[in-house]
């Protein structure tokens, strides 16, 4: 069931919003050759609590998971999708590409954002990833208006990646998000969508949008930890995500 939020509940949650933005925007300051990821996830975990937050993934226990998340950031490398687990041993070099993911908790209500970057000089194939990731997330915001459906959206986002001769991940979506870290409805990156039903957009809903691209073909899958979700053909992958509110007039980025 989706669940509507009133001006003021989406007021704190573009306050959340502001601080998961500013969160992130420090990670990628200190996301440089030589770092780790453990060092990274620390960093975050640290900001959020000083803001007066929560992170709201370490943790949280997905429906399909066998254990919650360790983390309070996901740190994705390379042919890593989503979800990777930070660690103090794995060191970032010149040339990755990494996307980090993570939710706040604040006043209550939670926010869900997702940046992917170059670390150092990368590849031209690595930058036009990023840019087409990017563009395509914006892409699916544009749709966002009362009265439009989820599958504009979807089919915003995927028309740029299919044009710029990537692959969007099917097996994985964005989602509902402000009482809880994921809610109905599922947001899907292409259509149709098998298994997700198409919903008219309304004011009050507030929804994470994240497309995840690969270089390659679009299957994935699980490493053994559980949570690491990967490109099948060992491809590079790139994951943008902002959570965003349908309004009267449109929408509001709330992480901006």
């Amino acid at each position: 069931m989706i669940k509507f939020k009133t001006e003021e509940q989406i007021a704190i949650l573009a306050e959340g919003g502001k601080i998961l933005s500013k969160v992130l925007a420090e990670v990628i300051r200190n996301a440089k050759p030589g770092t780790t990821t453990g060092e990274l996830n620390a960093l975050a975990e640290k900001l959020i609590k000083g803001y007066g937050g929560v992170p709201s993934f370490k943790g949280y226990k997905a429906a399909w998971a066998e254990h919650v998340y360790p983390a309070a950031l996901c740190v994705s490398v390379n042919d890593e999708v989503v979800h990777g687990i930070p660690d103090d041993s794995r060191v970032l070099e010149e040339g990755d590409i990494v996307g980090f993911d993570c939710g706040l908790k604040y006043k209550g209500l939670y926010t869900d954002m997702a940046i992917s970057v170059g670390i150092g000089k990368v590849s031209p194939e690595v930058k036009k990833l990023l840019k087409v990731t990017k563009e395509a997330l914006m892409a699916g915001i544009k749709k966002i208006k009362p009265g439009r459906k989820l599958s504009d959206i979807a089919k915003a986002i995927d028309a740029v990646v299919v044009r710029n001769g990537f692959s969007g991940v099917k097996q994985l979506c964005g989602h509902g998000v402000g009482f809880a870290a994921h809610e109905d409805p599922q947001v899907p990156n292409q259509w149709p969508s098998p298994g997700v039903r198409d919903v008219v957009l309304e004011d009050g809903m507030v929804l994470a949008l994240e497309p995840m691209v690969n270089i390659g073909d679009w299957p994935v899958e699980t490493l053994d930890d559980g949570w690491t979700i990967v490109t099948a053909d060992g491809s590079l992958s790139a994951h943008f995500e902002h959570t965003i509110a349908v309004t009267k007039d449109g929408y509001k980025i709330l992480t901006q």
